[in-house]
């Protein structure tokens, strides 16, 4: 099913961009044909009349009478049809559609809103003190500099200096209350002024006190009466408050128009683009919402709520803005978090932030004190004491749990992010079982709330409750049609709807039909070999059918996985009973091994249930990554070389900070030094320990009480871990150390340098790997092997053709001795588990070698790296019908045919062969028939055909 969406609100209406053409909302890599049928102001005079007079008798107290006479206002959202030409003219036609429809209804809109603000002005008495527009704009832009600097001083003389009616001052005063939690003080400050004059700032914030505290429905009341009286004016500081009230009523669409026109009016006011930051952000477009805080930032580099929205965008994007000068380094989330902090320590946001990120790394202590940093000012912060709530529920205290809810819905009775934020914080811990549960605690407490429902859907799919998810998706995307992540999901589950379904033993697995006859053998007969040697291995059962779900895009695979495109690097996912990955076509030839990914995700499988989804992410990826090298050797991560560098650098965590290696830095390192830490607890203490401590997860233990079960702790597991890396490796590392400056240029002065360095330096890799390769392009073979054969003997596990044992397969294959050159490429494949030009490079060796052997090795590790090449199957098909390996050839030339290959004939001819010899004479007619329409005198096809027929009753 395809739902039409509204595009995204960008910030420059009438682009192209803001037509969104994209498959999923964040990434360009699709055209749709979504439109937007604006709502319409059907406002007659009576209905003008009658909301004005309902809101008029509201402000006033009479709540009963407004609601008995306010009408309803309704929004439709319908698709727009095909469109034709290229794809740039599509874009455009669209966005002037988008640009005429949005000009047009905004016009008749705007005109109804301006009657409503006119009927309203006329209605209420005058109030407030007597300040011009330009007043009110310059002690805007003084109260919100001296904010957003942690003036708070400041902000208490410019308030004082107002009369106690002035909306302005009113709000400002009401605002330091707020932020101290002091709710009582600051709606008994703001009842007068806001209900005398609803459509400023004061019934603003008014309104937004009154939704703070649940009182809901007298909340949206001020906040219409800020909107229309930012409809109904060009005033720049109204239309911004305008915006405010919008996003905070959910009404995206008109924030984006709000926003839009004041940054237009005020393009020098920090605090406008903040706030239309802050708006994107709400809706995952960390583009717009960057840029927004980048611009105010440009104006005012003490912004400080800019810098926190950065923070939240660079903590969820992911990726560093790079640095503003030389020497100076990359801004990341954290850092623009303590900068904030640093111009105004009571921000809320920034100390929140910051327990997030600490969250994330499971240091919960350190995520307690910026969150007690928060409810030291404010003791009454929802956010924060829900997040406090979450925390006892990651560690199992129930009581303190239920406590700390009890009092937040005291002071917010209908706060269903109370269950909802600690359901986010239990899922990103994997126990999304328990995150359901919350979840729907929130909705039975507030079954309108759009995010909770959003939040369902994404636990739902983590679980394997696809049609609940959709269910609970459908809900959400109906309230708010412009969450990314809701539309994309539902996007993703329609796509999925078109893929292939195979239930197969323990498995369900689902492939795109496109894939599903090239890889599903593969991956059936994978999963399950995996799943039962580690459930063996383990000695426990885990709970089945696991789910499979392979994708053929990478941004398929991404949504599937957190709702929106992007985790770049990422290839798989596990979620205890739910596996996502991506298929070899996702990613270009010899970028992974795909089969090694499938294996390690079923690892996740066996531990997560073991652990009762609570295993740490170091523990959790150290063992996969270990099952993958205790599978295959060759499937080992091949980050040694880093490894051993990082050792000698110094830059290598240790044990107890590993955790946050896979935040920090780099993940590379941090899977293959986790996988390190794990064979050493197999190998020193046996499997038995290991598996005691994933059990001591499921016990509710950390890590520390888990060592402490095995009767170990931090130190005594990091000495021992030391003590074996430098027995192992030793060597290794110190061919590592110390590599020497290697001089510039080219040509026989430096090869003679290189020549000196290598003898200086016996004992470095790199200067005999910088000698060898100057010597090779010399033109001197004989010197570069010498140079290459002492770099393997100095440091033999490297891979790739440019490795010093490729090139000896290099040198040996110019010099016409393919024996030499297929020893060195099979050593090579020993170690080097997704390199398809050393496997072809065998693969031709051999082939014209008529080395059958490892001919067989070379096809065999192709396609575990590209599945989709027809030749290996071929191949690897006919040469197991000639070994009596009747199951493999027909696994093999079933799969080469779906491929196509190149000599149809003959492949068909082999698998009619092929079942012959299973006895399935129907089918080798069949293929039989096949060869001979194509090559009516082909003769093994007509003797497999008179087989067949002599064999037939």
């Amino acid at each position: 099913m395809r739902r039409s969406r509204p595009p995204t609100p960008v910030r420059d209406a009438g682009s192209a961009a803001s037509t969104r053409s994209a498959g999923y909302a964040g990434s360009r890599r699709r055209s749709r044909q979504d439109a937007l049928t604006q709502p319409t102001a059907r406002c007659s005079r009576s209905s003008v009349t009658t909301w004005c007079a309902s809101t008029t008798s509201w402000f006033a107290g009479n709540a009963a009478a407004a609601s008995r006479s306010r009408p309803t206002r309704t929004w439709r959202f319908s698709s727009a049809g095909p469109e034709t030409g290229a794809l740039g003219n599509r874009r455009t036609i669209r966005a002037r559609r988008l640009l005429r429809d949005y000009n047009r209804e905004v016009s008749a809109h705007d005109l109804s809103c301006a009657c409503l603000a006119l009927l309203i002005a006329l209605a209420l008495p005058a109030a407030g003190s007597a300040q011009t527009p330009e007043a009110d704009l310059a002690f805007h832009h003084q109260a919100t500099r001296a904010l957003a600097h942690g003036d708070a001083e400041a902000a208490e003389d410019l308030a004082g200096a107002r009369e106690s009616s002035d909306p302005a001052a009113a709000a400002l005063r009401a605002r330091r209350l707020i932020e101290t939690g002091r709710y009582e003080e600051a709606e008994a400050l703001l009842d007068p002024v806001a209900r005398a004059a609803p459509g400023t700032v004061a019934g603003l914030e008014f309104g937004r006190l009154l939704a703070t505290v649940g009182r809901v429905d007298e909340a949206a009341r001020f906040l219409e009466a800020v909107i229309v009286a930012g409809q109904s004016t060009p005033d720049p500081l109204l239309q911004y408050y305008g915006g405010l009230a919008s996003q905070a009523a959910g009404g995206f669409r008109r924030a984006n128009m709000f926003f839009r026109g004041a940054s237009r009016s005020l393009p020098e006011d920090p605090a406008v683009h903040t706030a239309w930051g802050d708006l994107f952000l709400e809706k995952y477009n960390y583009a717009d919402a960057q840029r927004s805080y980048q611009d105010a930032l440009a104006l005012d580099g003490e912004w400080s709520p800019a810098l926190v929205g950065l923070a939240q965008v660079l903590a969820n994007a992911g990726v560093p803005i790079p640095a503003g000068g030389p020497g100076a380094e990359p801004l990341t989330a954290r850092g623009a978090a303590e900068r904030a902090l640093a111009i105004d320590p009571t921000n809320a946001r920034a100390h929140l932030l910051i327990a997030e990120l600490e969250l994330a790394d499971q240091n919960r202590d350190a995520a307690r004190e910026s969150i007690d940093a928060v409810l030291d000012h404010n003791p009454n912060h929802l956010e924060a004491r829900a997040l406090v709530a979450a925390i006892a529920w990651l560690e199992d205290r129930r009581d303190d749990f239920e406590n700390e809810v009890a009092g937040i819905l005291a002071i917010n009775p209908v706060y269903a992010d109370a269950y909802r934020i600690a359901g986010y914080h239990v899922a990103r811990a994997y126990r999304f079982p328990e995150a359901v549960t919350l979840v729907r605690r929130a909705l039975e407490l507030n079954p309108d709330h759009i995010r909770a429902h959003a939040d369902l859907g994404m636990h739902l799919l983590r679980t394997g409750d696809e049609p609940g998810a959709r269910a609970a998706l459908e809900r959400s995307f109906e309230a708010d049609p412009y969450d990314v992540v809701t539309f994309n999901l539902l996007e993703m589950l329609d796509q999925l709807d078109e893929f292939e379904t195979f239930e197969e033993g323990d498995l369900i697995v689902r492939l795109h039909p496109e894939e599903a006859p090239a890889i599903k053998d593969y991956v059936i007969d994978v999963a399950q070999e995996a799943l039962d040697t580690l459930s063996a291995l383990y000695n426990m059962t885990p709970e089945t059918p696991v789910l499979i779900e392979i994708f053929p895009r990478h941004d398929d695979f991404a949504v599937r996985t957190l709702g929106l495109p992007g985790m770049v690097g990422a290839l798989g996912a596990c979620f205890g009973r739910v596996v996502t990955m991506v298929s070899p076509r996702a990613s270009p030839s010899g970028s992974f091994h795909w089969l090694s990914t499938l294996w390690h995700e079923m690892a996740h499988v066996v531990t997560l249930q073991m652990s009762n989804q609570r295993l740490t992410r170091s523990l959790s990826e150290g063992i996969s990554s270990f099952e993958e090298k205790r599978r295959h050797p060759a499937w080992e991560r091949d980050q040694l070389f880093e490894f051993l560098t990082a050792i000698n650098a110094g830059n290598l965590r240790s044990i107890a900070e590993l955790d946050s290696e896979f935040t920090q830095g780099g993940l590379g390192l941090a899977y293959f030094h986790a996988s390190l830490v794990v064979q050493h607890i197999v190998e020193a203490y046996g499997d038995d320990t290991l598996q005691t401590l994933i059990r001591a997860y499921g016990d509710g233990l950390d890590t520390e009480g888990g060592l402490e079960r095995i009767g170990l702790t931090f130190d005594s597991l990091q000495a021992g871990f030391d003590a074996d890396i430098e027995e192992r490796y030793g060597e290794l590392r110190r061919a590592l150390e110390g590599a020497p400056a290697f001089p510039p240029g080219e040509g026989e002065d430096r090869l003679e340098l290189l020549h000196g360095l290598a003898e200086e330096h016996p004992g470095s890799f790199q200067a005999q790997m910088a000698l060898g390769v100057a010597a090779r392009a010399a033109g001197l073979p004989d010197e570069a092997r010498a140079a290459f054969e002492r770099a393997v003997e100095l440091f033999p596990i490297t891979v790739g053709l440019d490795s010093p044992r490729g090139q000896l397969a290099l040198i040996a294959e110019e010099e016409g001795d393919t024996e030499q050159a297929m020893h060195e490429l099979e050593l090579l494949l020993e170690h080097d588990e997704s390199s398809p030009e050393t496997a072809r490079m065998l693969a031709a060796l051999a082939e014209g070698a008529e080395d059958d052997r490892r001919l067989r090795i070379a096809y065999e590790r192709l396609i575990e790296i590209d599945p989709f090449d027809p030749i290996p199957h071929q191949t690897l098909g006919r040469m197991a019908k000639e070994d009596g390996r009747t199951e493999v050839a027909l696994r093999e030339l079933r799969i080469a045919l779906a491929l196509g290959p190149v000599d149809r004939v003959a492949t068909h001819t082999d698998y009619a062969e092929t079942l012959i010899a299973v006895g399935d004479l129907d089918a080798a007619k069949r293929q039989a028939m096949l060869a001979l329409e194509i090559a009516p005198t082909y003769e093994r096809a007509q003797d497999a055909l008179l087989r067949v027929i002599e064999a037939s009753p």
